[in-house]
Protein backbone atom coordinates (compact mmCIF):
# COMPACT_ATOMS: atom_id res chain seq x y z
CA UNK A 1 0.00 0.00 0.00
CA UNK A 2 2.92 2.26 0.58
CA UNK A 3 4.81 1.74 -2.92
CA UNK A 4 2.19 4.77 -4.63
CA UNK A 5 3.72 7.12 -1.74
CA UNK A 6 7.50 6.01 -2.91
CA UNK A 7 6.70 6.60 -6.32
CA UNK A 8 5.04 10.16 -5.84
CA UNK A 9 8.27 10.75 -3.75
CA UNK A 10 10.68 9.83 -6.38
CA UNK A 11 8.67 11.83 -9.12
CA UNK A 12 8.88 14.87 -7.03
CA UNK A 13 12.45 14.11 -6.22
CA UNK A 14 13.31 13.21 -9.51
CA UNK A 15 10.29 14.91 -12.17
CA UNK A 16 10.01 11.91 -13.36
CA UNK A 17 8.46 8.15 -12.15
CA UNK A 18 12.25 6.60 -10.80
CA UNK A 19 14.66 6.82 -8.11
CA UNK A 20 17.28 8.45 -10.22
CA UNK A 21 16.76 10.29 -13.77
CA UNK A 22 18.81 12.20 -16.39
CA UNK A 23 17.78 14.88 -18.72
CA UNK A 24 18.59 15.11 -21.77
CA UNK A 25 17.21 18.90 -22.91
CA UNK A 26 17.28 19.95 -26.66
CA UNK A 27 15.14 20.95 -29.35
CA UNK A 28 14.99 17.97 -31.70
CA UNK A 29 12.58 15.38 -30.31
CA UNK A 30 14.08 12.22 -32.90
CA UNK A 31 17.60 13.53 -32.15
CA UNK A 32 16.68 13.14 -28.36
CA UNK A 33 15.85 9.71 -28.41
CA UNK A 34 18.73 8.86 -30.44
CA UNK A 35 20.90 10.45 -27.50
CA UNK A 36 18.77 8.59 -25.32
CA UNK A 37 19.13 5.51 -26.87
CA UNK A 38 22.97 5.56 -26.83
CA UNK A 39 23.20 6.82 -23.40
CA UNK A 40 21.08 3.82 -21.93
CA UNK A 41 23.83 1.34 -24.22
CA UNK A 42 26.82 3.10 -22.65
CA UNK A 43 25.41 2.52 -18.90
CA UNK A 44 24.14 -1.07 -19.38
CA UNK A 45 28.18 -1.99 -18.67
CA UNK A 46 28.43 -0.04 -15.37
CA UNK A 47 28.52 -2.23 -12.81
CA UNK A 48 25.46 -1.51 -10.25
CA UNK A 49 23.00 0.13 -12.25
CA UNK A 50 19.26 -1.58 -12.81
CA UNK A 51 16.10 -0.80 -14.06
CA UNK A 52 17.12 0.89 -17.35
CA UNK A 53 14.16 2.73 -19.17
CA UNK A 54 13.84 5.61 -21.72
CA UNK A 55 10.35 7.91 -21.41
CA UNK A 56 9.30 7.91 -25.35
CA UNK A 57 8.16 10.80 -26.57
CA UNK A 58 7.74 9.74 -30.51
CA UNK A 59 5.47 7.19 -31.55
CA UNK A 60 2.01 8.71 -32.39
CA UNK A 61 1.27 8.64 -36.07
CA UNK A 62 0.85 11.50 -37.97
CA UNK A 63 -0.48 12.62 -41.43
CA UNK A 64 1.76 14.88 -42.83
CA UNK A 65 0.58 16.90 -45.63
CA UNK A 66 3.61 18.88 -47.56
CA UNK A 67 2.28 21.04 -49.96
CA UNK A 68 3.99 21.13 -53.56
CA UNK A 69 3.95 24.83 -54.24
CA UNK A 70 5.00 23.85 -58.14
CA UNK A 71 2.04 22.03 -58.37
CA UNK A 72 -0.60 24.58 -55.86
CA UNK A 73 0.55 27.02 -58.73
CA UNK A 74 -0.53 25.18 -61.52
CA UNK A 75 -4.06 25.39 -60.54
CA UNK A 76 -3.70 28.67 -59.23
CA UNK A 77 -4.92 27.84 -55.79
CA UNK A 78 -2.90 29.51 -52.88
CA UNK A 79 -1.29 27.33 -49.97
CA UNK A 80 -3.34 29.52 -47.43
CA UNK A 81 -6.57 27.99 -49.18
CA UNK A 82 -4.91 24.68 -48.92
CA UNK A 83 -4.01 25.23 -44.86
CA UNK A 84 -7.89 26.26 -44.80
CA UNK A 85 -9.69 23.40 -46.47
CA UNK A 86 -7.58 20.83 -44.16
CA UNK A 87 -8.37 22.74 -41.39
CA UNK A 88 -12.14 23.13 -41.98
CA UNK A 89 -12.51 19.33 -43.12
CA UNK A 90 -10.37 17.55 -40.57
CA UNK A 91 -10.79 19.53 -37.29
CA UNK A 92 -13.27 22.05 -38.29
CA UNK A 93 -14.17 25.70 -38.29
CA UNK A 94 -15.60 28.11 -36.02
CA UNK A 95 -18.46 29.40 -38.55
CA UNK A 96 -20.77 31.09 -36.31
CA UNK A 97 -21.44 31.93 -32.45
CA UNK A 98 -25.08 30.63 -30.16
CA UNK A 99 -25.36 32.84 -27.04
CA UNK A 100 -27.33 31.40 -23.91
CA UNK A 101 -27.73 34.36 -21.66
CA UNK A 102 -24.01 35.64 -21.11
CA UNK A 103 -22.24 32.35 -22.78
CA UNK A 104 -21.09 32.09 -25.86
CA UNK A 105 -20.59 28.75 -27.58
CA UNK A 106 -19.06 28.48 -31.57
CA UNK A 107 -21.10 27.21 -34.56
CA UNK A 108 -17.89 24.60 -35.88
CA UNK A 109 -18.58 22.47 -39.49
CA UNK A 110 -16.58 20.13 -40.25
CA UNK A 111 -16.51 16.72 -42.93
CA UNK A 112 -18.92 14.27 -41.66
CA UNK A 113 -16.61 10.60 -40.43
CA UNK A 114 -16.94 8.82 -43.48
CA UNK A 115 -15.13 11.77 -45.24
CA UNK A 116 -12.21 12.59 -42.74
CA UNK A 117 -11.38 8.87 -41.39
CA UNK A 118 -8.68 7.49 -43.30
CA UNK A 119 -5.58 8.87 -44.91
CA UNK A 120 -7.35 7.84 -48.45
CA UNK A 121 -10.57 9.82 -47.55
CA UNK A 122 -8.30 12.90 -46.56
CA UNK A 123 -6.13 12.87 -49.84
CA UNK A 124 -9.56 13.12 -51.41
CA UNK A 125 -10.56 16.32 -50.08
CA UNK A 126 -11.74 18.64 -52.91
CA UNK A 127 -10.35 22.38 -53.22
CA UNK A 128 -11.82 24.30 -55.60
CA UNK A 129 -9.24 26.30 -58.35
CA UNK A 130 -10.12 29.28 -59.85
CA UNK A 131 -11.11 27.85 -63.15
CA UNK A 132 -13.64 26.00 -61.69
CA UNK A 133 -12.12 22.66 -61.39
CA UNK A 134 -12.31 20.78 -57.92
CA UNK A 135 -8.90 19.86 -57.24
CA UNK A 136 -8.00 16.57 -54.53
CA UNK A 137 -5.67 17.27 -51.81
CA UNK A 138 -3.82 13.94 -53.44
CA UNK A 139 -2.71 16.21 -56.42
CA UNK A 140 -1.35 19.56 -54.42
CA UNK A 141 -0.01 17.76 -51.40
CA UNK A 142 3.02 14.93 -50.72
CA UNK A 143 1.06 12.92 -47.73
CA UNK A 144 3.13 10.61 -45.56
CA UNK A 145 2.48 8.78 -42.43
CA UNK A 146 5.25 9.57 -40.02
CA UNK A 147 6.15 8.81 -36.50
CA UNK A 148 5.43 12.17 -34.28
CA UNK A 149 5.39 13.26 -31.05
CA UNK A 150 2.99 11.57 -28.43
CA UNK A 151 4.18 13.43 -25.44
CA UNK A 152 6.25 16.45 -24.87
CA UNK A 153 8.10 16.79 -21.40
CA UNK A 154 8.81 20.51 -20.75
CA UNK A 155 11.22 22.28 -17.71
CA UNK A 156 11.99 25.98 -17.97
CA UNK A 157 10.50 26.11 -21.40
CA UNK A 158 12.67 23.40 -22.98
CA UNK A 159 12.06 20.21 -24.08
CA UNK A 160 13.63 17.27 -22.52
CA UNK A 161 13.51 13.30 -22.92
CA UNK A 162 14.02 11.14 -19.37
CA UNK A 163 15.92 8.31 -18.58
CA UNK A 164 15.03 6.50 -15.87
CA UNK A 165 17.57 4.16 -13.74
CA UNK A 166 18.63 2.74 -9.85
CA UNK A 167 21.34 1.28 -8.69
CA UNK A 168 21.50 -2.01 -6.72
CA UNK A 169 24.52 -3.14 -4.26
CA UNK A 170 26.75 -0.15 -5.00
CA UNK A 171 27.05 3.11 -3.59
CA UNK A 172 24.77 5.73 -5.03
CA UNK A 173 27.71 8.24 -5.57
CA UNK A 174 30.23 6.39 -7.04
CA UNK A 175 28.28 4.51 -9.42
CA UNK A 176 26.56 8.02 -10.85
CA UNK A 177 30.15 9.42 -11.03
CA UNK A 178 31.20 6.70 -12.92
CA UNK A 179 28.30 6.81 -15.24
CA UNK A 180 28.56 10.67 -15.75
CA UNK A 181 32.27 9.72 -16.26
CA UNK A 182 31.90 7.28 -19.35
CA UNK A 183 28.67 9.50 -20.76
CA UNK A 184 30.78 12.38 -21.14
CA UNK A 185 33.40 10.12 -22.76
CA UNK A 186 31.14 8.01 -24.77
CA UNK A 187 28.01 10.29 -26.43
CA UNK A 188 28.42 13.59 -28.24
CA UNK A 189 25.52 15.55 -27.67
CA UNK A 190 24.87 18.28 -30.70
CA UNK A 191 25.63 21.87 -29.85
CA UNK A 192 22.94 23.70 -27.84
CA UNK A 193 21.72 19.91 -26.10
CA UNK A 194 22.91 19.36 -22.43
CA UNK A 195 22.11 16.54 -20.11
CA UNK A 196 21.22 17.19 -16.42
CA UNK A 197 21.65 14.43 -13.70
CA UNK A 198 18.71 14.41 -11.34
CA UNK A 199 17.10 12.39 -8.35
CA UNK A 200 18.39 11.23 -5.27
CA UNK A 201 22.18 11.82 -6.91
CA UNK A 202 21.45 15.32 -6.77
CA UNK A 203 19.87 15.52 -3.22
CA UNK A 204 22.88 13.30 -2.02
CA UNK A 205 25.35 16.02 -3.56
CA UNK A 206 23.32 19.28 -1.90
CA UNK A 207 22.77 17.33 0.98
CA UNK A 208 26.84 16.34 1.53
CA UNK A 209 27.44 19.86 0.21
CA UNK A 210 25.83 21.05 3.42
CA UNK A 211 26.94 18.67 5.32
CA UNK A 212 30.72 19.41 4.44
CA UNK A 213 29.51 23.23 6.11
CA UNK A 214 27.56 21.92 8.92
CA UNK A 215 30.11 19.25 10.48
CA UNK A 216 32.86 21.94 10.94
CA UNK A 217 30.61 24.74 12.55
CA UNK A 218 29.46 22.06 14.85
CA UNK A 219 32.81 20.87 15.68
CA UNK A 220 33.69 24.42 16.42
CA UNK A 221 30.55 25.00 18.66
CA UNK A 222 31.47 21.87 20.78
CA UNK A 223 34.84 23.26 21.02
CA UNK A 224 33.57 26.53 22.51
CA UNK A 225 31.58 25.09 24.84
CA UNK A 226 34.14 22.65 25.75
CA UNK A 227 36.21 25.39 26.68
CA UNK A 228 34.01 27.55 28.51
CA UNK A 229 33.14 24.06 30.84
CA UNK A 230 36.71 23.48 31.24
CA UNK A 231 38.67 26.89 30.70
CA UNK A 232 41.12 24.88 29.48
CA UNK A 233 42.16 24.05 25.62
CA UNK A 234 44.06 21.03 26.69
CA UNK A 235 40.95 19.24 27.72
CA UNK A 236 39.08 20.50 25.28
CA UNK A 237 40.95 19.10 22.21
CA UNK A 238 41.50 15.88 24.50
CA UNK A 239 37.31 15.19 24.53
CA UNK A 240 37.76 16.18 20.77
CA UNK A 241 39.85 13.48 20.27
CA UNK A 242 37.70 11.05 21.36
CA UNK A 243 34.88 12.66 18.88
CA UNK A 244 37.54 12.12 15.83
CA UNK A 245 37.56 8.70 17.11
CA UNK A 246 33.99 8.17 17.85
CA UNK A 247 32.99 7.39 13.79
CA UNK A 248 35.87 4.65 13.78
CA UNK A 249 33.27 2.69 15.13
CA UNK A 250 30.62 4.07 12.91
CA UNK A 251 32.53 3.04 9.54
CA UNK A 252 33.25 -0.05 10.62
CA UNK A 253 29.52 -1.27 11.43
CA UNK A 254 28.83 0.59 8.08
CA UNK A 255 31.26 -1.86 5.82
CA UNK A 256 30.11 -4.91 8.14
CA UNK A 257 27.22 -4.80 6.82
CA UNK A 258 27.64 -3.58 3.41
CA UNK A 259 25.71 -0.18 4.27
CA UNK A 260 27.09 2.61 1.83
CA UNK A 261 27.28 6.22 3.38
CA UNK A 262 24.40 8.56 3.06
CA UNK A 263 23.11 11.67 4.28
CA UNK A 264 21.07 9.24 6.89
CA UNK A 265 24.32 8.12 8.05
CA UNK A 266 26.27 11.77 8.03
CA UNK A 267 23.67 12.52 10.37
CA UNK A 268 24.13 9.78 12.41
CA UNK A 269 27.63 10.27 12.68
CA UNK A 270 26.46 14.07 13.83
CA UNK A 271 24.80 12.84 16.73
CA UNK A 272 27.38 10.33 17.91
CA UNK A 273 29.41 13.18 17.87
CA UNK A 274 27.18 14.49 20.74
CA UNK A 275 27.28 11.40 22.63
CA UNK A 276 31.43 11.22 22.59
CA UNK A 277 31.09 14.43 23.82
CA UNK A 278 29.00 13.68 26.74
CA UNK A 279 30.89 10.45 27.63
CA UNK A 280 33.99 12.54 27.70
CA UNK A 281 32.84 15.60 29.83
CA UNK A 282 31.93 12.90 32.09
CA UNK A 283 35.30 10.85 32.18
CA UNK A 284 37.43 14.10 32.31
CA UNK A 285 35.27 15.90 34.66
CA UNK A 286 35.60 12.87 37.21
CA UNK A 287 39.20 12.28 36.75
CA UNK A 288 39.98 16.03 37.72
CA UNK A 289 37.71 15.57 40.84
CA UNK A 290 39.82 12.86 41.73
CA UNK A 291 43.04 14.19 41.32
CA UNK A 292 41.74 17.24 43.00
CA UNK A 293 40.92 15.78 45.85
CA UNK A 294 44.77 14.07 46.28
CA UNK A 295 45.16 11.27 44.02
CA UNK A 296 48.24 10.79 41.39
CA UNK A 297 47.14 11.27 37.71
CA UNK A 298 47.48 7.60 36.98
CA UNK A 299 45.43 6.34 40.07
CA UNK A 300 43.00 9.09 39.38
CA UNK A 301 42.52 7.98 35.63
CA UNK A 302 42.24 4.02 36.49
CA UNK A 303 39.92 4.70 39.65
CA UNK A 304 38.10 7.42 37.25
CA UNK A 305 37.79 5.14 34.15
CA UNK A 306 36.22 2.21 36.36
CA UNK A 307 33.72 4.05 38.19
CA UNK A 308 32.54 5.99 35.12
CA UNK A 309 32.61 2.52 33.61
CA UNK A 310 28.92 1.54 34.57
CA UNK A 311 27.09 4.76 33.78
CA UNK A 312 28.93 5.17 30.76
CA UNK A 313 28.12 1.42 29.52
CA UNK A 314 24.00 2.46 30.82
CA UNK A 315 24.46 5.27 28.60
CA UNK A 316 25.53 3.39 25.39
CA UNK A 317 23.05 0.07 26.29
CA UNK A 318 20.25 2.55 26.25
CA UNK A 319 20.96 4.23 22.94
CA UNK A 320 22.11 1.07 21.19
CA UNK A 321 18.97 -1.57 22.10
CA UNK A 322 16.77 1.37 21.19
CA UNK A 323 18.25 1.99 17.85
CA UNK A 324 19.11 -1.98 17.38
CA UNK A 325 15.47 -2.75 15.86
CA UNK A 326 15.75 0.40 13.07
CA UNK A 327 20.10 -0.94 12.86
CA UNK A 328 18.33 -4.84 11.87
CA UNK A 329 15.05 -3.67 9.74
CA UNK A 330 14.62 -4.05 6.21
CA UNK A 331 11.09 -3.21 5.91
CA UNK A 332 9.26 -0.14 4.36
CA UNK A 333 11.06 3.04 5.39
CA UNK A 334 14.41 0.93 6.82
CA UNK A 335 16.73 2.65 3.63
CA UNK A 336 16.40 6.02 5.48
CA UNK A 337 16.27 5.40 9.09
CA UNK A 338 18.70 2.05 8.75
CA UNK A 339 22.06 3.57 7.97
CA UNK A 340 21.40 6.54 10.83
CA UNK A 341 20.99 3.91 13.59
CA UNK A 342 23.82 1.48 11.92
CA UNK A 343 26.60 4.05 12.53
CA UNK A 344 25.24 5.28 15.96
CA UNK A 345 25.40 1.42 17.21
CA UNK A 346 28.44 0.54 16.07
CA UNK A 347 29.69 4.18 16.74
CA UNK A 348 28.99 3.72 20.82
CA UNK A 349 29.96 0.22 21.10
CA UNK A 350 33.38 1.73 20.04
CA UNK A 351 33.10 4.70 21.95
CA UNK A 352 32.37 2.80 24.98
CA UNK A 353 36.45 1.12 24.27
CA UNK A 354 37.79 4.38 23.22
CA UNK A 355 36.78 6.02 26.38
CA UNK A 356 37.32 3.33 28.94
CA UNK A 357 41.00 2.25 27.60
CA UNK A 358 42.52 5.26 25.26
CA UNK A 359 41.05 8.22 26.87
CA UNK A 360 42.32 7.54 30.51
CA UNK A 361 45.79 7.15 28.67
CA UNK A 362 45.60 9.96 27.26
CA UNK A 363 44.89 12.12 29.96
CA UNK A 364 47.88 10.59 31.76
CA UNK A 365 50.28 11.24 28.86
CA UNK A 366 48.59 15.09 29.08
CA UNK A 367 48.56 15.78 32.81
CA UNK A 368 51.00 18.13 34.33
CA UNK A 369 51.47 19.20 37.61
CA UNK A 370 50.20 22.43 36.91
CA UNK A 371 46.59 21.58 35.93
CA UNK A 372 43.97 23.54 36.76
CA UNK A 373 41.37 21.37 39.07
CA UNK A 374 38.21 22.13 40.27
CA UNK A 375 39.18 22.64 43.93
CA UNK A 376 42.37 24.87 43.06
CA UNK A 377 39.91 26.72 40.39
CA UNK A 378 37.56 27.81 43.00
Amino acid sequence: FSQPIADNMEEAVSGVKGELAIKIFGSDLKQLEQKADEIVNVMKAIPGVEDLGVFRVIGQPNVNLFVDRAKADRYGINVADIQDAIETAVGGKAVSQILQGERRFDVVVRYQEPYRGTVDEITNIRIPAPSGERVSLAQLCDVKLEDGASLIYHENNSRYIAIKYSVRGRDLGGTVEQAIASVRKQVKLPEGYRLVWTGEYESQKRANARLAVIVPITVLIIFLILFTVFNSVKWSLLILMNVAMAPVGGILALFLTGTHFSVSSGVGFLALFGVSVQIGVIMIEYINQLRASGLSVVDAAIEGAVRRLRPIMMTMLVATLGLLPAAMSHGIGSDSQRPFAIVIVGGLMASLIMSVILMPALYVWLARPSDRLPEAAG
